[in-house]
């Protein structure tokens, strides 16, 4: 009792100095600081005494005592609005509006006050206190924060569903995830029931539905996280459509028998697959001529990456090569679901085309020491090393014109591991 009467006497005399109570005394809402150096502003985000959602963006440069300024005029309006029905009479004079405004300040995690001459940059620290009038905030700077959370569109039993995590100042693996399942409601009842999934998925990035799931669609809970034991606000998402029965037993399942582990450090297991780019997949010609025993549903692109994610990822390897890959699969699709499970990607897209080159590698496995991607007619065309080709094909102009109209790339990365570096070559001719 006497300590706490002590640190209380203590708080008092600081009070008097211009300090500020401890932030345990009383709960405090959130100011939410965006401050990163390469931008020239910061953000400032917060709700103000009278209700009102107040966003800002000041100079990093800038004197706090500005920054301070706008949110004392701010509240001040605020609370004008809050109060028109009032019948007291506004003031008149300059003096008396100044009067009006609430006392606004700014207190380290120590308790003193910042100086209002500190730039913005340093004065909004993580754990500082924002005092306008008798509301104190704490401060928030950089939390994590989810900036996209999306469902694939088609779900299939027994296939695992990936979702796109974006987030800033966190990443997807210290996010945690929380999967609900729908539970139609039982006698007329109005919108649907979410009941958690207490299976050991549920609570994991990748959630594979089970047959049980058929006909019922899934929601997820993600909390952004940043692996130093700080949480930003959960965002949740529905699947657009219910799971749907997969095919049953398809052609990889054998193979992954074989590939039921990740390869020892002494080997590497590489994968090189062309998975046919739905602009190539939608055309007639690909319907009559290429693939007629082909079903109009499994030649769509969304299917067809249900059945690829669950192929490429039960083979547990360390290198994927992918040729006639979409732009917006790489983005959206294959590097959220690849990541997932341990892989990092790099994409190459072709020259005048909406498809290109896809390499993805274990990152536990290796590292990225370099990327060099090569446009094969440019490198034809520049490079003095192709000088006796271009030569050659200079005799036949009708055969260098369709070898220079080509779009094929060459994707090139440097690796390396523990054993030294390794190059690795991508390409489609």
């Amino acid at each position: 009792m006497w300590r706490g009467l002590r640190a209380a006497l203590g708080w008092l005399s600081r009070l008097g100095g211009g300090g500020a109570p401890p932030a345990a005394m009383e709960p405090m809402e959130r100011a939410v600081v965006r401050c990163v150096p390469s931008e020239p502003k910061l953000s400032l985000q917060l709700v103000l005494p009278d209700g009102s959602a107040r966003y800002m963006q000041r100079d990093q440069a800038e004197p706090l005592g500005r920054a301070l300024a706008r949110i004392a005029t701010n509240a001040a309006k605020g609370r004008a609005k809050a109060g028109k029905k009032s019948k007291k009479p506004r003031a008149e004079d300059g003096e008396a509006g100044e009067a009006e405004l609430p006392e606004v300040r700014l207190f380290s995690r120590d308790g003193r006050a910042v100086s209002e001459e500190v730039p913005n940059a340093a004065a909004w620290q993580d754990g500082a206190v924002l005092q306008v009038g008798a509301a104190r905030y704490r401060v928030e700077r950089n939390p994590p924060a989810l900036t996209e959370l999306r469902l694939p569109r088609s779900l299939l039993a027994g296939f695992p569903v990936c979702p796109k995590v974006s987030a800033e100042f966190a990443a997807p693996q210290h996010c945690l995830f929380r999967w609900y399942r729908e539970r139609l409601p039982q006698g007329g009842g109005e919108g649907p029931v979410w009941e958690e999934e207490r299976e050991p998925e549920g609570g994991e990035r990748v959630f594979t539905p089970s047959n049980a799931l058929v006909g019922l669609r899934l929601k997820l809970r993600c909390t952004p996280g940043d692996g130093a034991r700080r949480f930003g606000p959960p965002r949740e998402v529905e699947s657009s459509g219910p799971v749907e029965a997969g095919p049953g037993v398809c052609t990889f399942d054998a193979r992954h028998l074989y590939t039921r582990k990740v390869c020892g450090r002494s080997s590497v297991r590489a994968v090189s697959y062309n998975i046919l780019a739905d602009t190539y997949a939608q055309t007639e010609f690909s319907r009559t001529v290429l693939y007629p025993y082909c079903a109009p549903y499994a030649l769509e692109v969304d299917y067809r990456q249900n059945l690829l994610k669950k192929e490429l990822a039960g083979y547990n390897a360390d290198l994927i090569c992918l040729q006639e890959v979409d732009k917006s699969v790489f983005t959206d699709s294959l590097a959220p679901a690849l990541d997932a499970f341990g892989l990092e990607g790099l994409f190459k897209i072709k020259e005048k085309q909406h498809e290109g080159l896809a390499t993805f590698y274990r990152r536990d496995k290796f590292s990225l020491l370099s990327q060099h991607d090569i446009a094969f007619s440019e490198a034809l065309l520049s490079e003095a090393l192709h000088a006796e080709l271009r030569d050659k094909l200079g005799q036949y102009p009708v055969v260098r014109d369709k070898v220079l109209q080509r779009s094929s790339v060459l994707q090139v990365s440097a690796l390396v591991d523990a054993s030294g570096a390794a190059c690795r070559a991508n390409r489609s001719l």
